[in-house]
């Protein structure tokens, strides 16, 4: 793809998020969604192969009914209020079909179904752009419509999701199909917690985002697409093996690192509202994921690949890739539990 093209799709994605998170009118969020949709489809495309194809096609069609479903919810709750605001919505049914339209958006259960099987026919940068600023739009729609959505159905969702995203990953070789479950996971923490408190949804978001892009980096640093890959990686990179390793364990939500927090603080404010059995089942099924996730780090980093590198002289190619976010990345995404006390303020 030529530059000059794909700057003007990336303004055109980046464009279409920002309408739909600065809007309050429910035209503009919908065009703002139909934008993002149709700019992502040749990012999708970009490496060009009938599986990319097939991928493209799945992620239109599903994203196309979710929008249909949109204006449909939307229209219903202008026949009853007279009103395009984001803020009214004064119909049960216009609520569930709009929860409905988004959760589809963002690939929570039961319509969790596409996100594996595009996330895998397509490359790990367009994976990233997917998995990470595609969330952030229908995010910020249940955001502001958080009081009217109805708590019990977004809740089943929620623990759907978590069982789907734990469940899905455990026989997976191929690293875009478990980072794929593990979003799905993680939208199902995000989906528990939005109408108890939706600035936890936020803070959660940011450091699901932090997380997925530093492994991505890291994947695509080393052109990794499967576990076997990684298992090569001691010999070439060593420190991104530990790198891995970490950042899989703050993925899996494991105490000392970043990712400790949000599963902490939801479980924290799910308690403080009575409620007892559903993050207990939460926590169970985390574990789940936490299983897949222990999986990488031996594959990566506890486990060597059986031709050793003695020889005096190098026999790989120097390395060309520059990974300058990475390191900034990398911290954000292991060290921010000593924040906790002042992020909690934020609720």
């Amino acid at each position: 793809m030529k530059p000059p093209i794909l700057i003007i799709i990336m303004a055109t994605i980046m464009t279409g998020t920002m309408i739909v998170m600065l809007s309050s009118h429910w035209l503009l969020i919908w065009i703002g969604f139909e934008m993002n949709m149709l700019a992502v489809i040749p990012i999708l495309m970009k490496k060009y192969n009938p599986r990319a194809m097939e991928a493209s096609t799945k992620y239109f069609l599903t994203q196309a009914t979710a929008s249909m479903l949109l204006m449909m919810g939307v229209t219903i709750n202008l026949l009853y209020s007279g009103q395009w605001v984001i803020s009214k919505i004064s119909n049960p049914i216009a609520s569930t079909m709009m929860t409905t339209a988004l959760t589809m958006k963002l690939g929570l259960s039961p319509f969790h179904f596409w996100v594996p099987e595009v996330t895998q026919g397509i490359t790990l940068m367009s994976g990233m752009i997917l998995l990470t600023w595609q969330k952030i739009a229908p995010m910020s729609v249940l955001y502001q419509i958080s009081p009217s959505i109805n708590t019990n159905l977004l809740m089943l969702m929620a623990l759907a999701s978590v069982l789907v995203g734990g469940w899905g990953g455990l026989n997976q070789t191929q690293l875009r199909k478990i980072m794929a479950y593990s979003s799905i996971a993680h939208m199902g923490w995000m989906a528990a917690i939005i109408t108890y408190n939706p600035t936890m949804m936020i803070l959660n978001l940011t450091l699901y985002i932090l997380m997925t892009l530093s492994t991505f980096m890291l994947f695509m640093l080393n052109s990794s697409t499967t576990t076997l890959s990684l298992s090569h990686m001691w010999n070439k990179f060593p420190l991104v093996t530990s790198m891995i390793l970490i950042l899989m364990l703050s993925l899996g939500g494991l105490p000392p690192l970043s990712g400790f927090i949000p599963k902490w603080m939801i479980i924290q404010e799910l308690t403080k509202n009575n409620m007892i059995i559903i993050p207990t089942l939460m926590a169970i099924t985390a574990l789940l994921n936490l299983y897949f996730y222990l999986r990488l780090t031996y594959n990566t980093a506890l486990t060597m690949f059986p031709s050793t590198n003695n020889m005096k002289m190098k026999w790989q190619f120097e390395y060309t890739k520059k990974a300058t976010l990475l390191p900034p990345l990398i911290i954000t995404s292991t060290m921010l539990l000593p924040l906790t006390p002042m992020l909690s303020v934020l609720d």
